[in-house]
């Protein structure tokens, strides 16, 4: 099982997300959020076809289709990091987390 915090930033409302995958291929997704807008998504993006989903075009897969759907805002990293996670459990890519570090001078 992979797990994955999100800590969106300045909006606070985090995001849990849990992957396994028996055959490497068939994503089971759990997600926990605090984020009204995601929320949907804990019911609907349960399970997926990780292939279809880590190899096609950015926008395209059944995760940013539900979150273009509930999602209020453009720069939210949830969406990104589901797939991260389907890619890792179905070994498609290694555990590294990613970051992003913004400052303002």
């Amino acid at each position: 099982m992979v797990e994955v915090k999100v800590n969106p930033g300045i909006c606070g409302l985090n995001t849990f997300i849990k992957v396994e995958s028996e055959d490497m291929q068939t994503a089971i997704i759990e997600i926990c959020t605090d984020c009204p807008n995601i929320k949907p998504m804990e019911q609907e993006l349960k399970e997926v076809d990780a292939f279809e989903v880590c190899f096609s075009k950015l926008g395209d897969s059944v995760v940013y289709e539900l979150a273009k759907e509930y999602c209020k805002h453009a720069a939210c990293p949830v969406p990104s990091a589901i797939i991260k996670g389907i890619e890792v459990a179905c070994e498609l890519a290694l555990p590294k987390d990613v970051e992003i570090k913004i400052t303002k001078e």
